[in-house]
């Protein structure tokens, strides 16, 4: 707490800003580095918490919030040029007004871009329990990366064993993770991604039964029925586009389509839609969008089951960690051409 009478000093907070809205691809022109203060204690009587962030999320839905939301219909609101970009991320507590943190907590939860910030929602932060396990990890596996890979997996598609799954953007954050999850579940996982490289992991790192790499198919409706020659149990999405588009040709009776997220389609002012949904209703499939917010209440049943395969190394969990906090702009323009693999995270200070 901040002392009476005392002026708390400033500390010198280095920013990621977002310039303007961004239509089409993002570059790293569309941020700034700035540098502006912050007092190092909370404002007197209040609930608020400062934080020292020490690692931050860097996540594709980020590039949604880049544009002008007008219709009120998104469920995320968009940015404002000029402001601090903000997500997620993991933070020691310099300072608290609020008795469910003190200094020295490490938490994580939704913060800013930049060295120093203040939450005035501290509801929004959750202590971080297990030290056991890398800090970076409270940015993926164990945030709402991981969760979302639970619940798309298992809450939406209640896969069996034996089922044949494809994960698309499955050297993702969250791709690489829901194949594994569904190896651990007895399925039959093939996985798409953009390079050889990322091909190779999947299949030796990550442990998919097979993995192709989507840009040297011509035919990706030709690749499916290669890969499954019985058809798709369950498809979790990540891509959106033509991917959906031959996916819907090759799903079983009864499949089910987890919706996490449509990446293909993030950088362009004229969505691409599905030209053949007629097979949800003949082949009875059920195809399902969710957001892990929803699900938050799940996060203990989550980490109870994912704890013991990390500790036991049956989880081959993969950070791209970028160092410095003016290395953001560059790892969120990377998501979109394929620079990474596994979750991007950014070291602002060391835990």
């Amino acid at each position: 707490m901040a002392t009476e009478g005392v002026e708390a000093p400033e500390l010198r907070n280095k920013q990621v800003i977002l310039k303007r809205y961004v239509s089409g691809f993002p570059s790293k022109d569309d941020f700034e580095l700035k540098t502006s203060a912050i007092k190092s204690k909370v404002p007197e009587g209040s609930n608020e918490v400062l934080l020292q962030n020490l690692y931050l999320s860097v996540d594709p839905y980020m590039r949604l919030r880049m544009r002008k939301i007008v219709d009120g219909g998104d469920y995320f609101a968009s940015f404002v040029p000029g402001s601090v970009i903000s997500g997620g991320g993991v933070a020691r507590v310099l300072d608290s007004g609020d008795p469910n943190f003190k200094k020295g907590d490490l938490v994580r939860g939704m913060t800013r871009w930049e060295e120093y910030t203040l939450i005035t929602a501290p509801e929004t932060l959750f202590k971080i329990e297990h030290t056991d396990v890398p800090l970076s990890y409270n940015t993926g596996i164990l945030s709402a990366v991981g969760l979302t890979a639970y619940i798309g997996l298992f809450e939406i598609c209640s896969p069996k064993k034996g089922e044949y799954i494809f994960v698309s953007a499955a050297c993702g954050a969250v791709g690489h993770l829901v194949g594994q999850f569904a190896k651990l579940a007895g399925c039959y996982v093939v996985g798409s991604a953009g390079s050889k490289e990322k091909v190779d992991l999947l299949k030796n790192k990550f442990g998919f039964d097979e993995a192709f790499n989507y840009k040297e198919e011509e035919d990706v409706d030709a690749a499916l029925k290669r890969y499954f020659p019985e058809g798709i149990d369950i498809y979790f999405e990540n891509v959106g586009g033509k991917m959906l588009d031959a996916v819907l040709l090759n799903m079983r009776f009864h499949g089910r389509i987890s919706v996490c997220g449509m990446i293909s389609q993030y950088n362009t002012d004229r969505p691409e839609g599905p030209n053949n949904l007629m097979p949800l209703v003949y082949k009875r499939i059920r195809m399902e969008g969710f957001m892990v917010s929803d699900y938050y209440k799940i996060y203990p049943k989550y980490f109870d089951w994912v704890l013991p395969y990390i500790r036991e190394g049956k989880i081959a969990y993969m950070e791209d960690i970028a160092e410095g906090l003016e290395s953001c702009p560059h790892a969120l323009v990377g998501l979109f051409s394929g620079r990474n693999i596994g979750k991007q995270v950014i070291r602002v200070a060391q835990g």
